[in-house]
């Protein structure tokens, strides 16, 4: 096993995931805007991409702080006209960012023929789309490899890298190293090992960091990609580079 000392960054942060509002049931936590935006000059972030259920609770936390916080609308695709009209208005008029798409909490497989008319909007809009990962049935690697190979000039970011199960994790890096418009974010996933696995086979430009806050601290996601050995350029590459080219913001 090979050791090293952690480094220290203190450069500028974006923020590839973050919610605000409560979650009840298992998870039994919440986050105001105001608690959001303290706790993103507490650790230098300077943009959060944030999502929520409840579209319209984010888009008034955008309209309170414009500068640092950036909407993503999470639609469910299973309401399908419905769905699609949410996203038009967010994208269109409420000025909103990217998509974000939970298939474990909404039930649906990635690849679903109900989340394609999602993907024309977003192919329309230009904008990256964000999709939970690591869970079975409905949110493996595998099957988000499979969308991004029917929609190959859409940008899309599996967060959590396959999270916390190590057969994910690896299938995880694997499907973003098959398609290259596949982005890896960091939050949750426990390895720090595979973060600097990421970098190398995947691409330097192609990892970026999430604290997936509420649901985990910043303090220990932020450690975790400083004990991965790498370079103080990749630091600064996954810490704020990536996501700034990435997600445009």
């Amino acid at each position: 096993m090979k050791v090293w000392v952690p480094k220290r960054y203190d450069g500028p942060i974006i923020d590839a995931h973050t919610h605000i509002g409560k979650f009840r049931s298992w998870a039994g936590i919440e986050s105001t805007t105001d608690e959001l935006v303290e706790q993103m000059n507490l650790y230098n972030v300077k943009k959060s991409a944030l999502f929520y259920t409840d579209n319209r609770l984010v888009r008034k936390a955008i309209q309170k702080y414009p500068k640092a916080l950036v909407g993503y609308v999470w639609p469910n695709p299973n309401e399908k006209e419905k769905a699609v009209r949410l996203v038009r208005t967010a994208l269109r008029e409420w000025k909103f960012k990217g998509i974000k798409l939970h298939p474990l909490i909404h039930s649906f497989l990635p690849n679903d023929d109900i989340v394609y008319p999602i993907m024309e909007e977003a192919r329309k809009a230009k904008v990256p789309v964000a999709i939970h990962s690591g869970h079975p049935p409905f949110s493996l690697p595998w099957s988000i490899g499979e969308l991004a190979e029917n929609f190959k000039d859409i940008k899309i970011i599996m967060l959590h890298m396959g999270h916390g199960h190590g057969v994910y994790i690896q299938a995880a890096i694997n499907t973003a190293l098959r398609n290259d418009n596949i982005w890896l974010e960091t939050s949750g996933m426990p390895m720090h090992s595979k973060i600097k696995e990421a970098m190398v086979r995947v691409g330097e430009d192609r990892v970026m960091y999430g604290s997936d806050s509420p649901f985990h601290e910043p303090a220990v996601e932020i450690d975790r990609i400083c004990s991965a050995d790498l370079t103080n350029r990749q630091l600064e590459l996954i810490f704020y580079e990536n996501a700034h080219k990435a997600l445009g913001i």
